[in-house]
């Protein structure tokens, strides 16, 4: 009888358009050999898909039966099955880990909508001189200006997956403080009065910190969206005050 251990692996289901994915943990047991003899164990993948090139296509759940048996113990494994085997039109990116093609159509715009560049009031010739900056003010700006805007933490919010019109998210709010905080951006109060404009906007975050754990590069969103808070709330009582 072959060999068998036990590996986890992940059955999935995955929303594309609304950058979320649910998991649900599976125990595959992977043999040496599949025999003639044995049993299919038949697993069957569910895939939400869209095709955005086709007009008055509609989001749906597609479907994809796989025997584990003739399949490695990974769901890229199972995802590179469907698409040579099976359905030659499902399409993912992949390095070490699987990652179907998303929708970012939403992502970029908020980003767009925060303005991620240096603002300043006063008339400039560009390229004729730098913007100086101390070097305590440039360290406030570790631990941001790292971000690589790849939406893992966004898409592991909570929030943001029932949200994702209006909250905007964690990636793009803590760009959003990256620029607040650059002593030489001369746009803090403007940029704070946007984000005030909507509570959805910020206060959605709930502080479940998914995002920091997501965070490939070891950033700490939830952290920049509770100082852009801190911010806000300054920014409201010194509105209030002058009303």
């Amino acid at each position: 009888m072959a060999a068998t251990s036990a590996v986890y692996a992940r059955n999935i289901t995955t929303k594309a358009l609304q950058f979320r994915s649910a998991a649900a943990l599976v125990k595959v047991p992977i043999r040496n050999a599949a025999s003639a003899s044995e049993s299919p164990r038949m697993k069957t993948f569910s895939v939400y898909r869209w095709d955005p090139d086709k007009p008055g296509d509609k989001p749906r759940m597609q479907t994809y039966e796989v025997d584990l048996n003739r399949c490695g113990p990974m769901v890229l494994d199972a995802l590179i099955k469907i698409k040579n085997e099976i359905d030659p039109t499902l399409t993912f990116r992949r390095s070490c880990r699987e990652d179907l093609v998303p929708d970012m159509t939403n992502f970029y715009e908020q980003y767009r909508s925060i303005e991620p560049y240096l603002k300043k009031k006063t008339e400039v010739e560009y390229g004729k001189e730098q913007y100086l900056q101390s070097i305590e003010d440039r360290k406030k700006l570790d631990g941001l200006y790292e971000c690589i805007l790849c939406a893992c933490c966004s898409t592991s919010c909570p929030s943001y997956w029932w949200n994702g019109d209006k909250y905007l998210g964690p990636a793009v709010l803590m760009q959003a403080y990256r620029w607040m905080i650059d002593s030489r951006d001369d746009y803090t109060e403007e940029r704070l009065e946007k984000l005030d404009s909507d509570p959805f906007k910020v206060y959605r975050c709930h502080t479940i910190m998914n995002c920091t754990k997501t965070c490939p590069k070891g950033l700490n969103p939830g952290k920049a969206i509770g100082e852009i808070k801190k911010m806000l709330a300054s920014y409201q009582s010194k509105k209030a005050a002058t009303a």
